[in-house]
């Protein structure tokens, strides 16, 4: 079985793959500080609930991290309660496509990984919205080649930073009110938080699928997707573990590096 883990800024999801197949998977806080063995303790327990043996289930390990201090912890876990060497997504590691962008090594793990997972699964041209602690937009060609993209603040991130600058505002939950016009200052507040990041959302992939042309998918992951998709017009397909599925597939394509 393979374990897959993708480490974004405020949560690390973990996944087992059976094959092409996603057997479970977790949602954990990123904590930066947290040791090697901390990490073979927790990814251990989550593993021991679902019937799963970290030690003796797992022969392959891919990791796609944006937190280099929990990428060196995590190559710790694997050496001592695994015994292999993981994947990371990094410089020197096969991906399948080409990255048209300036910079690639600037590139995030996770944006890589949703650019190959889109094209491998629905094709191209292709978007992918990914809402984190960033709301990032990844951009793939027809060709398969991730070209760019878009990168805003995630929508918990917006509500925060509003909440902290604004002593009388509550912090509120980022659900869909009743009414697009709030009669409280929570819907009022709720209202702004959804519908102007679904405002923002579509606005965005508009732009980039007036220059990448027609037929192009676009496709909503990350935690906080669920939050806003029904007020979204431009979404097309929902895929909560698309980043985990891209790491799949990039180490299935290093295996006889």
């Amino acid at each position: 079985m393979l374990l897959a883990i993708d480490v974004g800024n405020s949560t690390t999801v973990v996944g087992v793959f059976d094959g092409p197949d996603l057997v479970d998977h977790w949602r954990l806080s990123t904590l930066r500080r947290r040791t090697a063995d901390e990490f073979g303790m927790v990814v251990a327990g989550v593993m021991d609930l679902a019937g799963l043996d970290l030690e003796g289930d797992i022969n392959g390990v891919v990791i796609g991290s944006v937190v280099p201090d929990v990428t060196v912890s995590l190559r710790g876990m694997c050496d001592r309660y695994v015994g292999t060497l993981p994947v990371v997504v990094e410089p020197g590691v096969r991906t399948g496509i080409s990255l048209r962008h300036e910079n690639p090594r600037d590139l995030g793990a996770d944006r890589i990984a949703n650019a190959v997972a889109a094209h491998a699964l629905y094709g191209g041209p292709s978007v992918v919205v990914d809402f984190g602690t960033a709301t990032s937009f990844d951009a793939v060609d027809r060709d398969g080649a991730f070209v760019g993209g878009a990168i805003a603040p995630g929508i918990s991130t917006s509500s925060e930073a509003l909440v902290q600058r604004a002593a009388r505002l509550p912090t509120v939950e980022p659900v869909a009110p009743p009414s697009p016009i709030g009669r409280t200052t929570v819907t009022a507040l709720q209202s702004g938080i959804v519908y102007g990041s679904a405002g923002q959302v579509d606005g965005i992939v508009a732009r980039i699928v007036r220059e990448l042309g027609p037929g192009v998918t676009v496709v909503a992951t990350g935690g906080l997707a669920s939050s806003v998709l029904e007020a979204c017009t431009t979404i097309d397909h929902h895929d909560p573990w698309l980043t985990l599925k891209g790491l799949r597939l990039i180490w299935e394509r290093n295996l006889d590096v």
